[in-house]
């Protein structure tokens, strides 16, 4: 059986050429014996699947994708696109949902991730009252989409310091909703706020504290057909290397079910142990720079 094809986004300003992002991983990938074919990203994210898929061969087969992130219903549209042209994504469209939005995967890992609620964006006070009942009704927490946050804006549209003060949370909410805008992906997310090791030893937060600067020491553990295939730092701080007990994190990612996904581990500074950030669909995480990855394109080409 032919190895599966490694889809790339092309260059936005050169349609022949890959993104200079994902230069790195077109090279790896050829000179490890596979295949690669480009893809229009800023077309799927327009709408236009079909012509974002015009550049991969008909009767590719089987592939991968690994580029930059696609809202849910885009990765359907690109799924049926390059079906059209005898193509099948080995992530489906209800694979990439389960793995890249926090309502999907937040069932398979409670328990070993900060306690979340989610409610619409546009939802009103009586709603937002009742999630943060729900979470407790007191303490910390972070707001979030269902896929990322707005870290650099901490305390504006960020961190919530006490849940029991409904009106901050409600400016925190507002904040996050009005500066997402259009690429708010599914809805609200409180997340309770958990203090973490950080990259130079003190204690963080959820990525990070009240007050600090820098990043928690999260590894990115990459998953393949339920084995870790690579453990490396998150792309946010490349410099930090921890290695994280995956004890507890291997049976819910075999639990989860999703061929290829990542996983975002941080060190609870109470003694708690490892624990879940995120969960992401592995086609559209990041890598590390300076990490060998030849391992985990190897892992992708073998299946």
């Amino acid at each position: 059986m032919p190895a599966p094809t490694i889809l790339l986004p092309q260059d936005p300003l050169a349609d022949r050429r890959v993104d200079p992002h994902y230069s790195y991983e077109a090279r790896l990938v050829r000179g490890l014996g596979g295949e690669t074919a480009l893809v229009d990203h800023d077309a799927l994210l327009a709408g236009d699947a079909t012509a974002a898929v015009r550049r991969v061969p008909v009767g590719t087969g089987a592939a991968w994708y690994r580029g930059w992130m696609l809202p849910v219903a885009a990765y359907a549209a690109f799924v049926d696109a390059l079906a059209e042209r005898d193509c099948q994504l080995l992530t489906s469209a209800a694979a990439y949902a389960l793995a890249h939005e926090l309502p999907g995967w937040y069932g398979t890992f409670e328990g070993a991730t900060p306690e979340s609620v989610w409610l619409a964006a546009d939802a009103g006070p009586d709603e937002l009252a009742a999630a943060v009942a729900r979470l407790g009704g007191g303490g910390p927490a972070i707001v979030k989409d269902f896929v990322k946050s707005r870290k650099d804006e901490w305390h504006e549209a960020c961190f919530i310091p006490e849940l029991d003060d409904l009106p901050a949370v409600a400016r925190v909410v507002d904040r996050f909703v009005e500066l997402q805008g259009e690429f708010l992906a599914g809805g609200v997310v409180l997340r309770r706020f958990h203090a973490f090791e950080s990259a130079d030893g003190e204690q963080d937060g959820d990525g990070r504290d009240a007050g600090a600067a820098d990043r928690a020491a999260e590894a990115r553990v990459w998953w393949v057909d339920g084995e870790p295939v690579l453990c490396g730092p998150h792309p946010d701080a490349p410099e930090v290397f921890p290695a994280p007990d995956l004890a507890q994190v291997r049976p819910l990612v075999r639990a989860l079910g999703c061929r290829f996904v990542t996983t975002d581990l941080a060190l609870r500074a109470d003694g708690g142990g490892w624990m879940v950030i995120e969960v992401g669909d592995g086609q559209v995480s990041d890598l590390p720079r300076g990490v060998e990855v030849s391992g985990l394109l190897s892992s992708l080409i073998a299946t």
